[in-house]
């Protein structure tokens, strides 16, 4: 679409990188991801009592497994980058806004 938008022919072998970085393309993951770190900091400083902490950290009863692999939870990603005490670290702002980079570049790498 974006070599439309340009009038760049694939014989002027120009990359598509280049391209998007010419015309300030974010990248959908990244987007998403930072979103995600995002919402993920807003609800680790949010009083205990809320309902999005608890469906956040919900998990259910104790009771026979399903077959198959294991369950991938959504605060799996940032307790993977922020650690498991992810709610406490969250609530500095500043060191949480550094770990948004890395948790953006290692997430949209893998995907």
């Amino acid at each position: 679409m974006e070599r439309i938008i340009l009038k760049i022919r694939r014989i002027h072998k120009i990359k598509s990188e280049n391209i998007c970085q010419k015309i300030k393309l974010t990248d959908a993951i990244k987007h998403a991801l930072s979103l995600k770190w995002r919402w993920a900091g807003h609800i680790s400083r949010c009083p205990d009592k809320r309902r999005t902490i608890e469906a956040t950290l919900w998990k259910r009863q104790m009771g026979k497994r399903n077959v198959g692999r294991q369950i991938r939870r959504w605060a799996n990603d940032i307790a993977h980058v922020a650690g498991n005490d992810w709610i406490k670290s969250g609530k500095d702002r500043e060191s949480w806004k550094r770990m948004e980079e890395a948790f953006t570049q290692t997430k949209a790498q893998i995907s």
